[in-house]
């Protein structure tokens, strides 16, 4: 046993000094720390005088004055100038930067306001959207003025239906958590799936490099290779825990410290305001639950390869495996309670992402979670046995080999 948890330890440490994990693991948490303080990011590079300059030349002569006030309500950070200008001159002036953009107004032959706006690019879609937006609240204004409505008759024809949503079975969500618990499910499941993929992928790397610079013949001579497998794989998967714990904390001491400017707006949007203890668990579960369930199998396909260039053709398999299990997972985040998504989510090499989608939008049974964790753990233990046999047989074989008839070789080989 002392083996075994020396290549654990070897496992373990040698990857978390690794640049690679050094580097993604900066990267990854510089992108949180990014997203946690970009209200002050974006405040800093719009430096004191933040708002956007539109130069306006107004035609009609009574136009401009309540677009200013309309602008304000809409959107405070575009700044209206009224310009007497040529538009040859207005134009250069937009072209040298002075002004974002400028706005040409005018009347139709109905007395109800028109407008171009030009800009150095078309890109850049909010500003013209907003100064729509205040020109069509305009317009509504002037037109119910010419059909003589009153104000009380505009707003009550221009405000929306009443359409209330309501779920028939006690303890659903409502659309306001659903919404949220989709935003909290679409990041974790990103995460899920590209950890997963990526420590999968590090294993049969790993052990395909042992057999090519023939390492692994000196280690099997002192180590059984089941012992070598399974300490490649729990070495691996605690330096895939330990990534997600330092990133944990970094987004958790971003998120307490930046805590009342990211009330609103995308920290709520995507659920963080909301995140509850058991969706941690439970991707944490799951998480660990994907990885050992693909990293068995791609230690399992490792082994038959003797050829670092052949280890991504050989693990290709497993790949798609995972990219159809999170294609499902977010065809169930618009909805979850489909029988396909159901069904998907008993089917074991789905069940991490897809049971995890539904643990997180809907409120399901206990019952449901815990017998996908028990298929999982079946299936691994079962992936974990058939694996033990290929792997021991495996790392012998030498050669050319990136076809899956050379696992029932490698079962032979175990036999004799």
């Amino acid at each position: 046993m002392s083996n075994f948890w020396i290549m654990l330890s070897h496992s373990y440490f040698s990857k978390l000094r690794a640049k690679s994990f050094i580097i993604t693991t900066l990267i990854v948490a510089a992108g949180i720390l990014v997203l946690a303080n970009m209200q002050q990011i974006i405040d800093l590079f719009k430096g004191e005088d933040s708002q956007d300059k539109i130069a306006v030349i107004d035609e009609s002569g009574m136009l401009y004055e309540p677009l200013s006030e309309q602008i304000s309500l809409v959107n405070e950070d575009i700044k209206l100038e009224r310009s007497k200008k040529t538009v040859e001159t207005l134009e250069s002036d937009v072209q040298e930067g002075i002004y974002e953009g400028m706005l040409l107004l005018s009347t139709d032959s109905d007395g109800l306001p028109e407008a171009t706006y030009k800009s150095q690019s078309l890109s850049a879609t909010a500003i013209p959207s907003d100064l729509q937006v205040a020109l069509q609240n305009i317009k509504s204004t002037l037109a119910a003025t010419m059909l003589d409505l009153t104000p009380e008759e505009l707003t009550a024809l221009n405000s929306p239906v009443s359409f209330t949503k309501e779920a028939l079975v006690e303890g659903s969500k409502t659309e306001e958590e659903l919404s949220q618990a989709r935003g909290i499910v679409y990041v974790i499941l990103f995460f899920i799936y590209f950890s997963v993929i990526m420590y999968a992928s590090m294993i049969a790397m790993e052990v395909a490099t042992e057999k090519a610079s023939r390492v692994m013949e000196i280690l099997i001579s002192s180590v059984s290779p089941v012992k070598q497998m399974f300490a490649k794989i729990i070495g691996i998967g605690l330096v895939g825990l330990t990534q997600m714990t330092i990133l944990f904390l970094v987004g958790y001491f971003a998120i307490i410290r930046n805590q009342e400017e990211l009330v609103g707006g995308f920290f709520d949007a995507f659920g963080f305001g909301n995140l509850s203890i058991s969706i941690i668990v439970y991707a944490i579960l799951f998480f660990v639950l994907g990885y050992f369930l693909y990293a068995t199998l791609a230690a399992l396909l490792g082994s038959v390869v003797s050829r670092i260039e052949d280890v991504q053709q050989m693990i290709m398999p497993m790949t798609f495996l995972i990219m159809i299990g999170f294609f499902i997972a977010m065809f169930g985040l618009g909805n979850p309670e489909s029988s396909f998504i159901t069904v998907s989510s008993y089917i074991p090499f789905f069940t991490p992402m897809v049971m995890f989608l539904r643990v997180g939008m809907l409120n399901i049974s206990a019952i449901e979670p815990i017998i996908g964790i028990l298929i999982l753990v079946i299936s691994i233990v079962i992936l974990a046995v058939f694996g033990a046999k290929v792997y021991r047989g495996g790392v012998l074989m030498y050669g050319k080999s990136n076809s899956f008839k050379d696992i029932r070789k490698a079962i032979q080989l175990t036999k004799k």
